[in-house]
């Protein structure tokens, strides 16, 4: 299969998560293909949608490459939507004009739960074959990261019908009726591996889990709805790929209470949202796991001078990886759509900068 793919000329995202040498900081931005980029913008017009855009792997793969033409990032991610696999699930997925995403057939009582079935054959092709296209078109120029929602966050979407502030619906049933809320997690989990093993054979070389609306829990829902589907998924991922190490990422916004926990799901590398300390994160987790973030996306917009120092503190509170340890820089969550495009040149440069820096001693280590 691999034998269709140019070789990787850059691996240091994939050997940074695997708690590998690296000569610098590696870095990727969480939603990097986005509303920030005015040649995002003028493709999502040619592609009349945002579902346009997504389903169409031409598309996908035109933006998907398009922050890496810009920025000398270290990986790519496939440009998709989380809620796909709800969508092929037979909720409905459509946007609602100058609204976020909504579904038509929401599970709302027990008849829709019952009803719940796995993703129909050949629903999400569409994705794997952008996974495949965006690999070729890559040339081994970075690693291509495939993703998902974890079982917890798609079951918010699905019964919520849409976002939502205080997460009411949803969370009722967790309470009155878990065994739905069970069943829901249960066939998500099985469709989010499912998923993610179908992007790994599609070309993924890496695969992280998108746990956005897990810290919305209290500390016990957490371990039980979301936490323990997670380490299921997994539990049943593809881990090599034609003897290829295949590493995966998990991510919970608000997560940073449950680090431990969280590492010891058996994933590769942690992602942390900025109100985590780095250096304390690394103490936490030990060599158990990489980890990966954790700027304020709010910093972009604060300067040249601003974000430089920025990332120096992230840099110095992770301090100078060692063996057995890794760092992936991240935002602590999606890039917004107002980034100014320049800021993120300054990010990206001074990541490079530093990171060599503090690795050769020039930059003090926040670590000593």
């Amino acid at each position: 299969m691999s034998a269709q793919f140019a070789p990787l000329k850059n691996d240091t995202f994939l050997r940074a998560l695997l708690r590998q040498p690296t000569e610098y900081t590696p870095m990727w931005l969480m939603r990097q293909a986005g509303r920030y980029l005015p040649e995002y913008n003028a493709t999502r017009k040619r592609a009349g949608s945002f579902l346009g855009l997504a389903k169409n792997p031409d598309y996908a793969t035109e933006v998907t490459l398009q922050p890496l033409d810009r920025y000398a990032l270290d990986a790519a991610i496939l440009f998709s939507d989380i809620l796909t696999v709800p969508d092929a699930m037979g909720l409905g997925l459509y946007f609602a004009e100058g609204e976020g995403p909504k579904f038509q057939h929401p599970l709302r009582d027990e008849a829709a739960v019952k009803a719940l079935r796995q993703p129909e054959p050949g629903s999400l092709q569409y994705v794997f074959d952008a996974v495949t296209q965006i690999r070729t078109a890559l040339n081994g120029r970075v690693p291509l990261i495939g993703f998902s929602g974890s079982p917890w966050t798609l079951a918010c979407y699905m019964v919520e019908g849409g976002g939502s502030d205080d997460f009411r619906t949803v969370k009722t049933m967790l309470y009155n009726r878990p065994d739905l809320m069970h069943h829901i997690l249960s066939m998500n989990a099985a469709a989010v591996s499912e998923y993610l093993n179908a992007q790994i054979d599609a070309g993924a070389q890496a695969v992280m889990i998108f746990d956005t609306w897990g810290g919305a829990l209290a500390d016990g829902a957490y371990q039980q709805f979301s936490l323990d589907y997670m380490r299921k998924v997994v539990g049943q991922l593809k881990r090599e790929h034609d003897g290829v190490r295949i590493p995966a990422i998990v991510f919970t916004k608000g997560g940073g209470l449950w680090l431990e926990q969280i590492a010891d799901t058996g994933a590769d590398a942690v992602g942390l949202d900025w109100t985590v300390n780095l250096g304390e994160a690394r103490n936490r987790v030990g060599h158990r796991v990489a980890l990966q973030g954790n700027l304020d996306p709010v910093v972009l917009f604060a300067g040249a001078e601003k974000i430089e120092a920025e990332v120096t503190r992230v840099l110095q509170s992770f301090g100078k990886p060692e063996a057995g340890n890794g760092h992936v820089f991240n935002l602590g969550h999606g890039i917004s759509q107002f980034t100014p495009p320049e800021a993120v040149s300054v990010l990206v440069d001074t990541v490079q900068k530093v990171s060599r820096e503090i690795r050769s001693g020039i930059v003090p280590d926040g670590k000593l």
